[in-house]
């Protein structure tokens, strides 16, 4: 009855459209109050559990990274990074056949590697980049279900928010974690820029300029480098010992400053109280999902929920290739409806014992889960970047200024349709990843 209550409350409320993050909350208060009241097994406990339990959920030292990430990328987009970006990598890149696109692919990886935010990078980046790809030939639809799954890279090229909470529930080292998921994000962008090629080639789009000079690159790249150097400094910084990842965080806030304010100096005194508040507000949102995550986990923990789905795992996966193929399948379902945090708190607990039972790298696991959670980012009905893409106003050309044709529409139909290939290139690199954890591990040397 009490799992139940639990899970049927969870999916009522998921349906009604309710905030995830209340879903979850509400679902385990629920579970709670029932069983404290009406099962003698659990009348000891009393309701100031759930206070508890949401708190510890969150206070946690590794989390801390996360606000001081949101903040940081936050700045880097305040401070102009993501058109200095595009501008170096369109020297690089634009002259080739469906050049836009492929720009747009490799800035979302590198902005993503700023932001940690699949809808953050949409969001700064889609403005720039879907006009101009739309002005080069590709179709609305087309360039905005590129611009989501690009932006869905940026939660497995580090530094990630995912891998932050992966490691906090699992207890892997957060810095291999980031290592291990660079060469997983490279992918992912090679496969998609496949995709583009073939959408090119089908559709006869040409190049969007000709080849820049050595010297116009270079003049790009000066102006991009401070901004191209944020990851390594993370990256370098908690892989060389010098700093662990919640200093990490803090530092590239501080580098984050110096570089819009200082060097770029579009950041201003009077910018910073905007970037506080969007900045505590999708913390916040972060933090709330993870403290309602927690105690929902708590729940299936306490009523031995987690340890019967752990045990019908093991009987059902005798083996590594079943047992993934399985923790897949389930990632990506689950994945179409919540987000990735959530999906990290429920399944990650009930799963990584029998990944460690069965012998498989918990870091290469954790990288598994992410890339799937990405994948979910662009799959309807609630993929995350697909309506933040379609939310954005794209100006049409043809449209006449006032008139109800002033800007692209783009439905949900059209937009699915478009990113059908780009979520097939992308299921290839995941299974390569899930069945070659080499792919995963080597840059850590394990």
């Amino acid at each position: 009855m009490i799992t139940a209550i639990l899970f049927i409350s969870f999916f009522v409320l998921l349906l009604l459209g309710v905030p995830i993050a209340i879903c979850l909350g509400m679902s385990a208060v629920l579970a709670l109050f029932y069983a404290i009241h009406f099962v003698p097994q659990y009348a000891a406990l009393s309701l100031s559990i759930i206070a508890t339990n949401t708190y510890t959920g969150i206070a946690k030292f590794l989390l801390l990274a996360i606000p001081f990430f949101v903040l940081s990328g936050n700045i880097m987009a305040k401070a102009g990074i993501s058109t200095r970006l595009v501008k170096f990598i369109d020297d690089c890149v634009g002259h080739r056949r469906g050049g836009m696109a492929i720009v747009c692919v490799i800035v979302a990886c590198f902005f993503g590697a700023i932001s940690g935010s699949g809808p953050a990078t949409v969001a700064a980046l889609g403005a720039v980049l879907i006009p101009a790809m739309i002005a080069s030939g590709f179709s609305p639809a087309f360039s905005e279900a590129l611009m989501a799954t690009s932006s869905s890279i940026a939660i497995v090229i580090p530094p990630s928010i995912a891998f932050v909470v992966y490691s906090s529930i699992v207890g892997t080292n957060v810095g291999e974690m980031f290592m291990a998921g660079i060469i997983p994000g490279i992918l992912m962008g090679l496969a998609l820029a496949i995709v583009v090629m073939v959408e090119a080639r089908k559709n006869n789009i040409q190049a969007a300029h000709e080849r820049r000079s050595w010297g116009e690159r270079w003049k790009s790249f000066r102006e991009a480098f401070w901004g191209l150097l944020m990851p390594v400094i993370i990256l370098g910084g908690i892989y060389g010992g010098i700093f662990t990842p919640t200093e990490a965080a803090a530092v590239s806030v501080v580098y984050g400053l110096i570089v819009g304010v200082f060097i770029y100096r579009e950041v201003k005194l009077k910018d910073l109280f905007e970037i506080l508040i969007d900045s505590a507000k999708t913390s916040g949102g972060i933090m709330l999902i993870v403290a309602s995550a927690s105690l929902f986990s708590y729940c299936c923990m306490l009523f031995g929920i987690s340890q019967a789905a752990t045990q019908l795992l093991q009987n059902v996966a005798g083996n590594q290739i079943i047992f993934l193929l399985i923790v897949n399948i389930i990632f990506l379902i689950a994945g179409c409806f919540i987000d990735a945090n959530s999906a990290m708190y429920i399944f990650i607990p009930i799963m990584f014992p029998v990944a460690q039972a069965l012998g498989y790298n918990l870091i290469a696991f954790g990288i598994v889960a992410t890339v799937n959670l990405a994948i979910g980012q662009v799959t309807p009905p609630v993929g995350v970047n697909l309506f933040v893409a379609m939310g954005l106003k794209v100006p049409n050309a043809a449209g006449k200024t006032g008139s109800e044709d002033e800007y692209h529409k783009v439905t949900l139909p059209m937009i699915s349709k478009a990113v059908v290939p780009m979520i097939i290139a992308c299921l290839i690199v995941l299974a390569l990843i899930t069945y070659i954890p080499k792919i995963s591990l080597f840059l850590i040397g394990q």
